[in-house]
């Protein structure tokens, strides 16, 4: 359109221009007017697609939510089975080392010829056992108390000097001279 108006306003014609003029007038009025409908709609439809479209957001938004609700909660759920594995796994990889730790520490000890907790739980028990059997062999003995020293007297000199006799804690006191030590007997 703007190339023929362009040719008759050259043409000099100036019944055509005044046509040109008045309908490029008319047209750039309706292309106003139809600014103003097209306005005027979107004034009226505009709330109603504005609402369509918050509806929408709104529909979105909350399956965006769930959506990421659901994938957090997979990923916490992963990350909690990932870290419990993980803590079995270094549970037992300590267990292993404290277990190698303590058996060449009690290897050492033994080379050393140092005495494990066992080996003094064992001995206290013997020794326990011992001061039974003591106790008891001094109650049957039995009689008066100038009679037992006399008699303990006969069986240690009846005994081997080689057996060591344990000591108990719980000695009769007796009238009698106290027992020789091991150490001088021997220097006797």
């Amino acid at each position: 359109m703007l190339k023929k108006a362009k040719a008759e306003i050259e043409s000099g014609d100036s019944s055509s221009t005044k046509d040109m003029s008045q309908g490029v007038l008319d047209s750039s009025h309706k292309i106003w007017l139809a600014g103003l409908g097209a306005f005027s709609r979107a004034q009226r439809e505009g709330a109603k697609v504005f609402e369509s479209l918050v509806k929408q957001g709104e529909e979105l938004q909350s399956r965006t939510k769930q959506a990421a609700t659901e994938t957090a909660a997979a990923a916490r759920g992963a990350a909690a089975a990932k870290a419990k594995e993980m803590q079995e796994m270094a549970g037992g990889t300590w267990d292993k080392l404290e277990q190698v730790f303590e058996d060449r520490v009690a290897k050492a000890l033994s080379k050393l010829g140092v005495y494990t907790q066992n080996d003094l739980e064992r001995l206290a028990a013997r020794v326990d056992e011992l001061a039974a059997a003591v106790n008891k062999l001094v109650k049957s003995e039995g009689g008066g108390k100038a009679a037992a020293p006399a008699k303990r007297a006969a069986k240690r000199s009846a005994k081997p000097k080689s057996a060591a006799k344990p000591k108990s804690a719980a000695k009769p006191k007796s009238a009698a001279k106290p027992v020789a030590k091991a150490g001088q007997r021997a220097s006797k």
